[in-house]
């Protein structure tokens, strides 16, 4: 079995999220960058072993053909805009993505620049974020975030690609949308009105029964089911990021893996959109989606053992293939909730 990147750590205090655009003939510098990551991650770890130093290289479905000769993942699409009578999921520019994560920030640091430095005027970065843990893993809003994430061999399962796509088995997918909470509205609220927002207590972060839990709480629109009734889980790795001050924006950086892309893009289908239509996710009145990407992670032994690059003729043609999907356009790979977009 291939090994993956190092998706799956135990909740660390920092985190790095890099997003690239590949500029036009910077795509032997991506790839030279790309098969040098786990060596350069596996060095500076080695300055604090401890501190769980991690690094993952994502790639998006407009670049991927940029880079590579040969199949493609066969579920990797561009992020689908959802537009709801009142909030809307963009879809924004990404190539790559490069998650890095850490008990200390210097390291998540340092794997960062050496990475833009290699990569110099090859990629222009269109988001840089630096998140933190918020006292006991709680968002900015002071929820504790996460609390649903699978464990142990159920986690390795929601992100792990299986025999579907052998080429690319033992990869990951991933989304990532970046949230501007409005705090001082969050905060005007009282804490029983949060709590229905979230369909969780803030306290003690019990979730409520079904009979007293707002169809419209966050938790109520986040489970997703396959055509045998079972919940389909992803893995969420989310961080807080922001300016004390306020002066700059703050919120939560939103990332979760998982085997497939159905299952989030469903999430954000409810959540938007609502279900049914209108009824949509309350939290979204206090914080505002301001990106959206969607990517292939693949293992370590592809950075690896990168296959060849395409025939130099064809990577201008491919550098403009990047438009959001139509939420109702039909996709292969589905995970059983393919028919309820």
């Amino acid at each position: 079995m291939p090994i993956p990147q190092t998706i799956l750590t135990r909740k660390t205090t920092s985190a790095l999220f890099l997003v690239l655009t590949i500029d036009d003939g910077g795509e032997g510098a991506v790839r030279d960058v790309l098969g040098d990551l786990p060596t350069l991650t596996r060095a500076v770890s080695s300055r604090a072993p401890e501190a769980a130093l991690a690094a993952i290289a994502s790639i998006g479905s407009a670049a991927w053909d940029r880079l590579f000769d040969g199949p493609r993942p066969r579920s990797l699409r561009p992020f689908v805009v959802y537009e709801g009578q009142v909030h809307t999921a963009p879809a924004t520019p990404a190539d790559l993505l490069v998650h890095i994560k850490a008990d200390r920030m210097d390291l998540c640091f340092e794997v960062g620049r050496l990475v833009t430095d290699a990569l110099g005027d090859a990629v222009t970065v269109v988001d840089e974020v630096h998140g933190f843990r918020y006292f006991d893993l709680r968002d900015i809003i002071g929820f504790v975030d996460g609390t649903e994430n699978p464990v142990g061999q159920a986690a390795i399962d929601a992100i792990t690609v299986g025999d579907e796509d052998p080429a690319f088995a033992g990869g990951s997918y991933v989304a990532i949308q970046r949230y501007v909470t409005d705090l001082e509205a969050w905060n005007a609220l009282s804490v029983g009105e949060q709590e229905n927002a979230i369909g969780r207590t803030k306290f003690d972060n019990v979730e409520m029964d079904d009979d007293v839990k707002p169809t419209n709480s966050h938790i109520a629109l986040n489970v997703v089911e396959d055509a045998d009734g079972e919940e389909i889980d992803v893995v969420r790795d989310n961080m807080p990021y922001g300016d004390a001050s306020g002066s700059g924006e703050r919120g939560t950086f939103y990332i979760a893996y998982s085997a497939g892309p159905d299952v989030t893009e469903e999430m954000l289908r409810k959540m938007f959109i609502g279900d049914p239509p209108g009824n949509y996710d309350r939290l979204l009145d206090f914080t505002t989606a301001v990106t959206g990407s969607q990517f292939f992670t693949p293992t370590i032994d592809f950075l690896e053992d990168l296959p060849d690059p395409p025939a130099a003729s064809s990577t201008a043609d491919l550098a403009t293939a990047s438009e959001p999907t139509d939420p109702q356009t039909p996709t292969d790979g589905s995970l059983g909730i393919g028919s309820l977009h």
